[in-house]
């Protein structure tokens, strides 16, 4: 993963994740044990798989004799479990091309002292206006929810106060599903990234790199704003106390390979929420973050059709929605002809007929 250029593209990245790539930890370690999981605010509490699984299988995307392999991703994933898949390996070490998860890249244009200089002012822009305080801007039920899951996932961190609502739900957020025995991520990029390597299969970057080039500027449009921010904070805390059993049973069934379960099981819209409030305030129209998922899918889709032109075999890892959703990526590559089969019999997107499938829930 590259490094973030500065404190301001942190700040960017912790109020919209989906923006930004996060480190991951390797797959195939073990992790240390984490410490018991503080009760749940649901009466029943989740529980994560752990150990070696096998993770979902490959979706196949095809035109003529030429194949693409589709590895979909989730988060967040069980801490302890120990991703392996024998097929994933035999399927990137026979593909000429392998297509890097789609994120939106910020860049920001400064030298080194100009990133000193910012590090004062990014800081600031995570603090609410005037000084305010999250019972000052929040309404006062929400703040009530807040206080309590503030104690129990991250106890007497009085800074957190006066952050602004989204980068408060951010850091809460995390902080709970590490808790509850999940991880942002699996290792599943970095798995892929090794193998790419081991076999000498060309990598290709999906990224939409978007240049921030008055830096300051921006961080000024961004603190005079007025983010509305409350109803992704809201969704965060709906999350945290209802939707865990929901989120713990989809990272299951990710790493079981339950393509069925996944279908089924409700995904919470914290996400998208978020995401809308960034996109939707005035500086995102400014910085051109408004129409910046547009062009994210669109670079995405333009790098999948010319690796399914130019290789017999290519590889490529998408976000499970986007292969689930009857509007994501996958979806718009088969409007355009082209033939799309899931890892599983049942599938509403591709055919009956999987037995040419190569699924990585086989061990």
């Amino acid at each position: 993963m590259r490094p973030a250029t500065s404190l301001f593209v942190l700040m960017m990245c912790a109020a919209a994740p989906a923006f930004c790539q996060t480190a991951q930890p390797a797959a195939g370690s073990t992790p240390a044990p984490m410490p018991a999981a503080a009760s749940s605010v649901t009466t029943l509490a989740p529980i994560t798989v752990s150990g070696v699984q096998p993770g979902p299988g490959l979706w196949k995307v095809s035109k003529g004799d030429h194949v693409m392999w589709i590895l979909g991703t989730l988060s967040p994933l069980p801490q302890r479990m120990q991703w392996q898949s024998h097929d994933l390996e035999q399927v990137i070490g026979q593909s000429q091309q392998v297509l890097q998860q789609p994120t939106i890249k910020l860049q920001v244009d400064t030298g080194f002292f100009g990133k000193l200089f910012l590090l004062p002012s990014a800081y600031s822009a995570r603090k609410n206006d005037d000084g305010k305080t999250l019972q000052q801007v929040l309404p006062a039920p929400m703040y009530a929810r807040w206080l309590v899951l503030k104690q129990k996932y991250l106890g007497k961190d009085g800074g957190i106060e006066r952050w602004r609502p989204i980068f408060a739900a951010q850091q809460l957020y995390k902080k709970a599903i590490k808790a509850n025995d999940l991880s942002n991520s699996g290792g599943v990029e970095d798995t892929v990234d090794a193998l790419a390597k081991k076999y000498h299969v060309d990598e290709v970057s999906t990224d939409y790199q978007l240049k921030i080039e008055h830096p300051h500027d921006a961080i000024k449009s961004f603190k005079s704003s007025g983010l509305d921010d409350v109803e992704c904070f809201g969704r965060t805390l709906d999350s945290i106390e209802q939707d865990m059993p929901a989120m713990t049973a989809r990272a299951n069934a990710w790493a079981t390979g339950d393509l069925e379960a996944l279908r089924k099981l409700p995904d919470s819209d914290r996400h998208g929420t978020c995401v809308s409030a960034v996109t939707g305030a005035g500086f995102a129209q400014k910085l051109g973050l408004a129409d910046a998922p547009a062009k994210l899918e669109a670079t995405w889709l333009g790098a999948a059709r010319a690796a399914l032109q130019n290789h017999a075999q290519s590889f490529a890892v998408l976000p499970m929605q986007q292969l689930l959703s009857p509007t994501g990526y996958v979806s718009k590559l088969k409007a355009e002809g082209y033939q799309v089969e899931a890892p599983d019999a049942d599938s509403d997107a591709g055919t009956t007929d999987t037995n040419t499938n190569t699924n990585t829930n086989t061990q």
